[in-house]
């Protein structure tokens, strides 16, 4: 079984960005985040509507990197430290050292290859430093943007699960998609 541990709290850096912790300062950035209709539309989880509701949301990430059971960053542009979208490891299996890999970014960051980027450092964090063996994403099918990044960075789809979640009155489906260590090109 692997041994889960996020302290000391790794930053990670790529060629533009700078993946930190997230900070009570980035309520205002979570609120648009997760209470945005546009952003929210392929995550069938409710919508942060006041700044308690984000301050909430920042406290349960908090818990779990305290608690090594999962890990976000804040992704920001280097040189600025506002929060332009959150990315991290989710469902942490270390029995099966497996993990889902889960990301946003605020609407005006869409395609200019931020989230593509963010991924890679991600990745890395997760094979080299959680000696993870696969990663998963589970995505909404509809969800375009979200494949080309996965497929972009090496996953391939392994299942589509038709109707498995029910969200405010209406079955979702679940697309999986995961990317194996042994595949993993940096």
């Amino acid at each position: 079984m692997l041994e889960i541990n996020f302290h000391p709290f790794k930053n990670l850096e790529t060629e533009r960005l700078y993946l930190r912790r997230v900070a009570a300062t980035d309520v205002k950035e979570i609120l648009e985040l997760r209470g945005n209709p546009g952003t929210m539309k392929y995550i069938p989880r409710p919508l942060i509507s006041t700044e308690e509701e984000a301050m909430e949301h920042l406290k349960m990430i908090d818990d779990k990197i305290d608690n090594n059971e999962g890990i976000n960053w804040a992704i920001t542009l280097k040189g600025n430290p506002k929060l332009i979208g959150i990315i991290g490891h989710y469902r942490i299996q270390p029995e099966n050292h497996r993990c889902e890999i889960g990301y946003m970014i605020l609407p005006e960051y869409n395609g200019r290859g931020i989230v593509t980027e963010a991924i890679k450092v991600v990745l890395e964090y997760g094979f080299e430093d959680l000696n993870m063996h696969s990663i998963e994403a589970v995505i909404d099918p509809e969800n375009v943007a979200s494949e080309r990044v996965l497929l972009k960075n090496g996953f391939i789809k392994e299942a589509h699960i038709q109707e498995n979640e029910l969200w405010n009155g209406k079955y979702w489906d679940s697309v999986i998609y995961s990317l194996l260590k042994r595949n993993f090109k940096k």
